[in-house]
């Protein structure tokens, strides 16, 4: 069973090959780049109107961009989507598409059929169940007998493989027509016991199903990379090398990883269930206010609301020991300066918080690019913008990115340490508190965006190069 999921593909490549694709023209002939993928939350998703995201989207977007300044010229990025990871290489091999991102592990038997470009990210294959209907195993036997499934073509079936001949009873279904995230969710609804996903993908599935559980590691990390076809367009190929080894010498590359992936294990499980909760039977009482803050302001309705969560648990009574209240935990100072009279008035604290947000965000230096402008800015609502800087300073000292959110959130905590903030301008300041409330946010934003879907978000993906906030000026008290 070793290279079952190798005769799978080449047999779906003979099947295509009856009927056959005429070759994509070089990229630098057409300006075209044709890549193929698949639905998920790793790879490419629809956040609204005209509107995508995904790591592997973004990625793809970049390396667009890269082709366009080493050509001069526009390239238009083309999504090839097919239905499911199983059909991706096929896909490639016959000629649609110039390149695979997919999150495609490395394996040998893939390196057989296609050219694998950079390693951009390592992974660890789990063994996920339900935590609320069974145990964690401990061992390989412990799957034995159960309800196993896993996306067919991949390199689980080739783990798995491996270890079933010392365990009896050891048995699975492959499924052609499911990716991971869905296997993952009929755990989560207790009709599978088990199935394998990849570490970075269950610790983002966690947020919204908070019974998974990862149970055990199969095997040695593997590495994900970006496949081209063999004798494929050379230049390209080239173009990919240089391209990877410039984002990941200047931290585009963990910059885009932390967008993703870099809060997915802030929250704990009991607080996803206790925010799961709460959306159904608190938030639709202030999504109207919310949504109005959006009108007003342009920021994303469920980021105001994950902001709000975060703050008050959207407890428009909710006072701290410092006298810090309402829906958004205005101080009394932030309260005056945008105008509100009662900060227990749900409707004067969304819309305060959110004209607050924007002032913040206009103060940080233009040249920081989203989504890292925001997160700076809710950094700056929690702990001030002033420790902020002395963060971002300490984030030059350090050699690391002072606009980069991936950076300036592994310098913040050391604002609680003398030998930094002695030599900081503003001095003492609880950094971790920022990080974890900048980190939650994210996830509770995450969680809304998938159930509560959105005309037009202005964080698709965290992408909010469109949001210019022209109203902002307006509204400054």
């Amino acid at each position: 069973m070793r290279f079952f999921s190798v005769i799978l593909i080449f047999l779906l490549v003979l099947a295509g090959c009856q009927k056959p694709v005429k070759p994509l023209p070089p990229v630098r002939e057409s300006l075209q780049l044709n890549v193929v993928t698949v639905n998920g939350p790793a790879t490419y998703y629809v956040t609204g109107p005209n509107e995508y995201a995904g790591f592997e989207y973004d990625l793809a977007k970049l390396f667009a961009r890269h082709l366009s300044a080493e050509l001069g010229k526009e390239v238009k990025l083309n999504i090839v989507l097919v239905d499911n990871v199983s059909q991706v290489i096929p896909a490639l091999m016959k000629g649609r598409a110039a390149l695979a991102a997919a999150n495609l592990t490395v394996t040998r038997e893939r390196q057989h059929l296609v050219h694998f470009g950079p390693t951009y990210q390592t992974v660890q294959q789990q063994v996920v169940y339900n935590k609320e209907t069974r145990k964690a195993p401990k061992k390989i036997s412990d799957l034995a007998n159960a309800r196993i499934a896993i996306p067919a073509a991949t390199s689980y079936v080739d783990r798995l493989s491996e270890l079933a001949a010392n365990v009896p009873g050891l048995t699975w279904t492959e499924d052609p027509l499911s990716n991971s995230d869905e296997l993952l969710e009929r755990v989560a609804e207790g009709s599978l016991d088990f199935t394998i996903a990849d570490s970075h993908l269950v610790a983002m599935e966690r947020n919204y199903y908070p019974n998974l559980g990862a149970g055990l590691n199969l095997g040695a990390a593997d590495d994900l990379a970006w496949a081209f076809r063999k004798n494929g367009d050379e230049w390209l190929y080239q173009q990919s090398l240089k391209f990877f080894a410039r984002i990941k010498q200047d931290g585009t590359l963990r910059s885009l990883i932390d967008r993703y992936y870099g809060h997915s294990e802030r929250v704990k499980p009991t607080d996803v269930t206790g925010f799961l909760v709460r959306m159904k039977t608190v938030l639709p009482k202030y999504t109207g206010l919310f949504k109005q803050a959006e009108g007003l302001t342009g920021i994303d309705w469920r980021l105001l609301a994950a902001i709000s969560y975060q703050e008050s648990h959207w407890d428009p009574f909710a006072t701290s020991p410092t006298n810090v209240r309402g829906m958004m935990m205005l101080t009394e100072d932030t309260a005056d300066r945008m105008g509100v009279t009662d900060r227990l008035d749900p409707r004067q604290s969304i819309m305060a918080g959110a004209r607050y947000v924007i002032v913040l965000r206009e103060t940080i230096p233009e040249r920081v690019p989203e989504p890292d402008r925001t997160w700076l800015a809710l950094a700056a609502y929690n702990i001030g913008y002033a420790h902020l800087e002395d963060a971002r300073k300490l984030a030059q000292r350090h050699k690391l990115n002072p606009d980069a959110w991936a950076d300036v959130k592994k310098t913040l905590p050391l604002l609680t340490q003398e030998q930094y903030f002695s030599n900081t301008q503003y001095g003492y300041a609880r950094g971790g508190a920022p990080v974890h409330f900048v980190e939650s946010i994210r996830t509770y934003y995450r969680i809304l965006e998938k159930y509560e879907p959105n005309r037009a978000p202005l964080l698709p993906g965290f992408d909010l190069v469109s949001a210019d906030f022209k109203r902002a000026a307006e509204l400054r008290p």
